[in-house]
């Protein structure tokens, strides 16, 4: 085995690829949990699916974004690298140090989680059964991507295609085995009013997170800079559309009052067209769609900490490259220990989906913020950079993604608890780590 710590990484990665890991991240459980949530804010299914759509378009927004920094900005570091840039060492170190102890592990976990749950209906294994999947989840495909990047590619699109097709048996159901009166059943009481868009889109747009993921495969993409805005445009149109017929299926088969007046919108929607069966059906669909959410998010995140371990000497057992395996081995290893490790906190709480998004939410979105902001510092401080992609409606679009983001961080510290303050400390602990890292290059 050969290792490196080489800063250009080879493109072995096709438009198809990306596309795969980008849907593969944003279509996870959520999407068989929140509909029920933005209806009952709703109130009526045009809006709810208008909400569905405005949803698609704010990420379109943001895709278009990170088109531009991507292209621009090719590198295994996404973000990090957008940060180091504009604002400097300080902000990525920051950054890529959240990435690895909240933002990315913490997703790693949540999503784990929900494979846990899912899979414990299938099979349980006692009283932390979650736990135990979620962990041997974790393990088992950071162990796929060490053995390899065309394994884990192969995975991953086997992955999101059970997963698309998952979504188009409910699609089938709602529309074509759903009852008659199902339809007609009566709207929730609730009237659209302003808390009850930001509560809804809070939701919606948490269904639609993880798109930008795509940056941190950019430096591993063919023909990066034609290549990065066809990818994110397939992956959000086809996400889009696929929310829509989802919520349409739901709507159609339950009707509008019963899909806000229930907890599992999707088990009810099967359990209503294909009996008993068809929540077994549900449990392995939620399985498989978590599974491939978890693996697209094991192999992103570990390559901000490879981008950590070439630029800080801390952590310089991150940026070892593998040759022959084509992967950051160390970087995959460690963040599984963390990963492993927030998995326990869950099971200590015996709420591990929900501690999951209190401990990350503020943070991702805090970060999500600057991202829109360092468009602007890098539109300025580097001027003549070559840039095969502007973002259209130069400053009209990156302010709108800089409201939204900064609507969403809002909105994560007023719905989420105790937890939020958990993860803003773990951010806080990188300040030190940072003044070591600083006299260190010093």
């Amino acid at each position: 085995m050969t290792e490196s710590t080489k800063t250009s990484l080879p493109g072995t990665l096709s438009v198809l690829d990306v596309v795969s890991f980008t849907v593969g991240v944003v279509l996870c459980a959520s999407i068989f949990r929140t509909p029920s949530i933005v209806a009952g804010n709703a109130g009526s299914p045009l809006l709810t699916l208008a909400l569905w759509a405005l949803g698609g378009g704010v990420t379109l927004v943001g895709a278009l974004c990170y088109a531009e920094l991507a292209s621009t900005y090719p590198h295994a570091g996404g973000d990090y690298h957008y940060f180091q840039r504009a604002f400097g060492d300080w902000m990525a170190f920051l950054f890529a140090w959240a990435r690895l102890v909240v933002i990315q592990t913490g997703s790693i976990a949540l999503i784990a989680f929900v494979f846990g749950d899912y899979a414990s209906e299938l099979w349980s294994l006692g009283t932390y059964s979650s736990s135990l999947y979620a962990a041997a989840a974790v393990v088992l495909l950071t162990a796929l991507n060490v053995a390899g990047v065309r394994p884990g590619k192969l995975t991953q699109r086997g992955l999101t295609v059970a997963t698309i097709l998952g979504l188009l048996v409910i699609v089938g159901a709602g529309f074509f085995l759903a009852p008659e009166s199902a339809a007609s059943a009566p709207a929730s009481d609730n009237s659209f009013s302003a808390s009850g868009f930001g509560g809804a889109m809070v939701f919606v747009l948490l269904t639609y997170g993880g798109w930008n993921e795509a940056a941190y495969v950019s430096a591993e993409l063919k023909n990066v800079r034609r290549n990065m805005v066809r990818a994110l445009l397939v992956s959000i149109g086809l996400i889009t559309v696929l929310y829509l017929l989802v919520n349409g299926a739901y709507l159609n088969g339950l009707g509008a009052g019963g899909m806000s007046n229930t907890d599992a919108v999707a088990a009810d929607l099967m359990r209503a067209t294909l009996g008993e069966p068809g929540a077994v059906v549900l449990s392995v669909l939620v399985a498989i769609a978590a599974l491939s959410s978890t693996n697209a998010t094991i192999f992103t995140g570990a390559r901000t900490c490879f981008a950590l371990g070439r630029d800080a000497s801390l952590f310089a057992a991150l940026g070892v490259w593998d040759d022959q395996s084509e992967t950051p081995t160390n970087a995959l290893w460690v963040q599984c220990g963390v990963a492993l490790a927030l998995v326990g906190v869950g099971a200590a709480t015996r709420e591990g989906f929900q501690s999951m998004v209190d401990y990350t939410a503020p943070v991702f979105w805090l970060f999500f913020l600057a991202t829109g902001v360092s468009l602007f510092v890098l539109r300025r401080t580097e001027p003549d950079a070559a840039r095969p992609f502007r973002v259209p409606l130069y400053p009209l679009t990156p302010i709108a993604f800089c409201l939204a983001s900064g609507y969403m961080l809002w909105s994560s510290l007023a719905y989420t608890g105790v937890g939020a303050l958990l993860g803003a400390g773990v951010l806080l602990a990188g300040v030190p780590l940072l003044w070591f890292h600083d006299a260190s290059a010093n």
